[in-house]
């Protein structure tokens, strides 16, 4: 079978630093601060989304309306990539792949259930709340792939649609799906991407259970014990090379390779020997840097950060700055990979444990850990053309 080579077309990314590539490179790669809300979630801190001006994307105030913040999010960055490669001409061919989350829930009607059921076990009364509080479309709006039809309606994106459903893992799995269907030659432009709201009540008490979150002030991943949310949407227009040669767009990176596995951590150093074995898969030249997808989770983390210590090599870890972003977390870091390649550089530190200095990067290795279970890496390299122009 003839293996194509995948190349990075577009990116779509929104994080609590801005929206768009300018905005990150201008601030990941001079050096910036956390932009952090620790009162309204309080005493959890989360990392906001910035203004959006959803008209740009979703000009229908209609569509905006029936849409859920992260449905919104993600649409929103999705148009951002299609937009950044210059392909709104090429949707109706374009394959779509979402990792999402669940929808959210009615944080009115589950105080009420919890206030009016706190003392007493009552199916009856139960049933009621539920028959008579419960939206008609509750349901609906609840579906994951109402991300991926929402694209589809407002972006006219009508190639073949999948969503992938488990955090971390999720977002993983439909970036290396995606690279898997390109590189085999079915298809030959795909949307790929996730997208999530820390803003939410009902996810911060979701990811309390287990000691998830870290709690109080602020402080960096090397500081604390604990994941802080962050709002992210990361979405990638991913073409082989020939389809991008054919219209002549300008490639940002090349996706050498994604993999992925899942172990039961049953125990200290299980997450690190499964990314230790993955690593030949996606990087038998080596790579100059790494960016990794640290939660902040305490199991994860030790892992993968003993993963990161056996590299020995320049190290940067966005969520430090904008926090975790489960399914959006992947495909943001792996457009922030694509996005130091096209500009021949390197971020500045983002995290006190952040080390090495790798000034123009042509490899980069991107890490993910699951908060819960799920490992993946993914390597980026510089296209020849841009390597070319840098020597």
């Amino acid at each position: 079978m003839t293996r194509h080579e995948v190349v990075v077309t577009g990116i779509g990314l929104v994080t609590a630093l801005g929206e768009g590539p300018d905005a990150h490179w201008n601030a990941l790669s001079a050096g910036t601060t956390p932009v952090v809300d620790e009162a309204t979630y309080a005493p959890w801190p989360v990392h906001p989304l910035p203004a959006l001006n959803l008209d740009a994307q979703i000009p229908k105030k209609g569509d905006q309306r029936q849409m859920e913040p992260w449905q919104r999010l993600g649409t929103y960055a999705a148009g951002l990539a299609i937009d950044d490669a210059n392909a709104r001409g090429l949707v109706e061919d374009m394959h779509l792949i979402v990792a999402a989350g669940g929808g959210e829930r009615d944080i009115a009607l589950d105080e009420q259930v919890n206030t009016e059921l706190a003392d007493r076990n009552d199916g009856d009364r139960l049933n009621e709340l539920l028959a008579t509080g419960l939206r008609p479309t509750l349901f609906l709006a609840q579906l994951s792939n109402l991300l991926a039809g929402n694209i589809s309606i407002v972006h006219g994106v009508t190639g073949s649609s999948r969503t992938f459903m488990g955090e971390e893992s999720a977002a993983a799995d439909a970036v290396r799906i995606a690279h898997a269907r390109l590189a085999e030659g079915r298809g030959g432009i795909a949307l790929v991407g996730g997208a999530m709201t820390a803003q939410r009540w009902d996810l911060l008490l979701l990811y309390r259970g287990g000691d998830g979150l870290y709690q109080g002030a602020f402080k960096p991943l090397a500081e604390r014990q604990g994941m802080v949310l962050g709002s992210a949407a990361g979405f990638l227009v991913l073409e082989t090379a020939e389809h991008a040669a054919a219209r002549g767009a300008r490639v940002l990176a090349r996706l050498d390779a994604v993999a992925s596995d899942t172990t039961r951590r049953a125990a200290p150093g299980d997450s690190a020997a499964a990314a230790r074995a993955l690593l030949p898969r996606v990087a038998p030249e080596g790579v100059d840097a790494v960016i990794s997808g640290n939660s902040g989770s305490p199991a994860a983390s030790a892992d993968e950060e003993a993963f990161l210590r056996e590299l020995n090599l320049p190290v940067r870890r966005p969520a430090s700055l904008i926090g975790h972003g489960v399914e959006g977390a992947f495909p943001a870091h792996v457009a922030l990979a694509a996005l130091a390649l096209s500009r021949g550089g390197f971020y500045a530190p983002m995290d006190p444990a952040d080390t090495g200095e790798a000034a123009s990067p042509n490899r980069l290795l991107v890490t993910g850990f699951g908060q819960w279970r799920g490992e993946a890496l993914a390597t980026l390299s510089r296209p020849p053309a841009a390597k070319a122009e840098a020597t």
